[in-house]
Order: C-alpha cells, then structure tokens, then sequence
C-alpha cells in the first residue's frame, strides 16, 4: 500500500520517527508543525490520509479536520494526549476516520493508517460512463464538465454511483450523508436530489442518471453509449 500522508505534529522528534516509519511502510510522508499550514496545504496538495494532533501552536486540531470537511472528505486520523475529547472523536462530531491516544507505538500509527485507508478506499476514484467522481478533490465531472457540486452532493451521487442499479431510501441515504444523525427532513433528500439532477442537466442536457422510484427511493443509472 501507497500514499501520500500528511503528518501534522508540532514535536519535532516524534513527527520524524513517525516520517521515518511511514516511509519504511512504503508511504510518502510529508510533516507540518503548525495548525495555520495545514488548511492552505491541503486544498494545493491534496493528501491520501492525513494524521492530525488535537494540540497544535496557531490552530487546534478540531477547528482544522472541520474546516477540511467542508471541501474534502480526504480520510483523517487524529491524534491526542486528552482523554476527555475521546468521546467527541468516537462520536463523528468531526468527520474523522479515526483516533490515537498518546503515548503510541509508531508501527501501530502505520497499521491504524493502513487499515483507514483500506476501508475508505484511499481517496478513490470512481467512473462510470462519462461520469468521474475524484474523492481526494471532492471533485465530480461529466463527460468532460465540472459539476460543482457541494460536498453533500458529491457524497450523494457517489453512494448512488457506486451501486448502479440499486435503489436506496431515503432514510438510508440520509444516514450515509449525515454520519452525525443531525435532525434533517427526508425532503432534504429530494432537495439535494433535485440540484443534482439540474447541475446535471446544465453540462449534459439529456443524462438522466438519477432516477426516482415512486415511495420508495433513487437509484443511478449509467447512460450507454447509444444513448
């Protein structure tokens, strides 16, 4: 396994041994001590995975993963000595992929980022007749064109496409795109389904991948080439 994985960690020598590690485990480390780095550096390289202390000089770890939520859903492991904010982390109010506690062994760092890149599949990319779906970027394209969708939208259309074929309730897509079991209507479904489906049609008139099936759900459909 391979991977550009950002380590965030304002100790010098820890941040080296876990540099040196990672790399021993056939990944590409790159390190930053300060929280102000992090959001600018993310948005212009684009990390596989980022590790991420809570306690950081400029910007604390919690304001950082929220932020980087609003544009990626790049996986995010982070990183703490206070056992108070476990039950925080545990409960997604983040968006993280993951926690460790303080003191760590660096191989067991290696595996914890191993395994969170196995299981959300390392910021794949997804294509399917015409349609690219780049998770790393948040970044949806049809046959050629930038959809601009917002994260929720990119993370609708890519549970959908990722299942062609496959209807899915809206219930169950609420809980996909909300892991946080916020309080929304199931007419926020059908809200952000129709933007989809007019983002869709503004870059390709005719592509109708979205499909409603009357009380019970959506499913994708991919357009054929004869279409």
């Amino acid at each position: 396994m391979t991977g550009k994985v950002l380590v965030v960690e304002d100790e010098q020598k820890l941040a080296e041994l876990l540099r040196d590690y990672l790399r021993q485990g056939g990944f590409d480390p790159f390190c930053l001590a300060t929280g102000g780095e992090v959001v600018p550096w993310v948005r212009e390289r684009m990390p596989d995975l980022i590790l991420l202390d809570l306690m950081l000089p400029g910007r604390d770890g919690l304001e950082i993963c929220k932020e980087i939520r609003t544009f990626s859903s790049v996986p995010i492991i982070m990183v703490t000595a206070r056992i108070e904010e476990i039950d925080r982390l545990l409960g997604l109010e983040l968006g993280a992929d993951d926690y460790i506690c303080k003191p760590y062994s660096p191989r067991e760092v290696v595996a914890r980022v191993k395994a969170v890149l196995r299981r959300t599949g390392g910021g794949q990319t997804l294509q399917s007749s015409g349609l690219v779906l780049d998770e790393s970027r948040l970044q949806a394209t049809l046959n050629g064109h930038d959809l601009e969708l917002t994260a929720v939208e990119f993370k609708l259309l890519q549970f959908l496409a990722a299942n062609p074929g496959r209807i899915y309730g809206r219930q169950l897509l609420m809980d996909r795109i909300y892991p946080d079991q916020r309080i929304v209507s199931d007419r926020t479904i059908d809200s952000h389904i129709k933007k989809l489906r007019r983002k869709i049609e503004e870059v390709s008139p005719g592509a109708d991948i979205i499909h409603s099936v009357y009380g019970v759900g959506y499913k994708y459909e991919a357009v054929q080439p004869d279409e």
